[in-house]
């Protein structure tokens, strides 16, 4: 067993566990930090195949951007945790079954490659790490799927954006455009009127009127 193996192993026990924690976790805060954590795993995996692009790009946008944001959400909502939990262990049967199907899948899949580990390896393989030839097969081969795909992302983005902008009766907003459109003599009016004197009466009701005028 050289040092890459054992490496890959570390990684991978690391990464197991760390997935375990992400749905054990009481903690929504502990089971984020423990999903960056897998992901960092997942990154060092590909990075002994020798995909760097596609571990710098798991790094950059899912820990950087996604979890990050994620993990700022969580933090700052108040999440009843009680709540939450209530129905877990309602769930637990259709989740065990869902999971031990990937499972076996999974592990299906793995074990059909384990005898072909002796073949030669293909030459496409040895770029695939590249980002010159990532960025020829997106598009070239692969350039409608892209496109979809691209399609699809800012459908969410639109459908985000709209359920953010929906009208609630708890909060009060303006107008942009009728504020940009106001004119002067709307929000200001000018009122003319004669002025008024007044005039303190004579003796002791003067004296007490003055004493009571502001």
């Amino acid at each position: 067993m050289n040092f890459t193996s054992i490496l890959f192993y570390v990684f991978a026990a690391i990464l197991v566990l760390a997935s375990l924690r992400v749905i054990t976790a009481r903690n929504p805060v502990h089971a984020a930090l423990y999903l960056v954590l897998a992901f960092f795993q997942a990154a060092g995996i590909w990075m002994l195949l020798k995909a760097e692009f596609l571990s710098i790009v798991l790094v950059l946008v899912y820990v950087g951007a996604v979890m990050v944001l994620f993990l700022f959400v969580v933090m700052m909502i108040d999440i009843d945790l009680d709540k939450l939990r209530a129905g877990f262990w309602n769930y637990l049967p259709v989740a065990s079954i869902i999971g031990g199907v990937i499972v076996l899948e999974m592990a299906a899949v793995i074990w059909r490659s384990f005898p072909s580990t002796g073949t030669a390896v293909p030459e496409a393989a040895n770029s695939i790490g590249q980002t010159k030839a990532l960025g020829l097969k997106i598009y070239t081969e692969y350039v409608y799927a892209f496109e979809i795909a691209a399609v699809v992302l800012l459908v969410a983005i639109v459908a985000a954006v709209a359920l953010t902008l929906r009208k609630r009766k708890d909060t009060k907003a303006i107008d942009p455009g009728v504020a940009v459109r106001v004119k002067r003599n709307d929000r200001l009016k000018i009122v003319k009127m004669d002025a008024t004197v007044w005039h303190a009466p004579s003796g002791d009701a003067g004296n007490e009127a003055t004493k009571e005028a502001p």
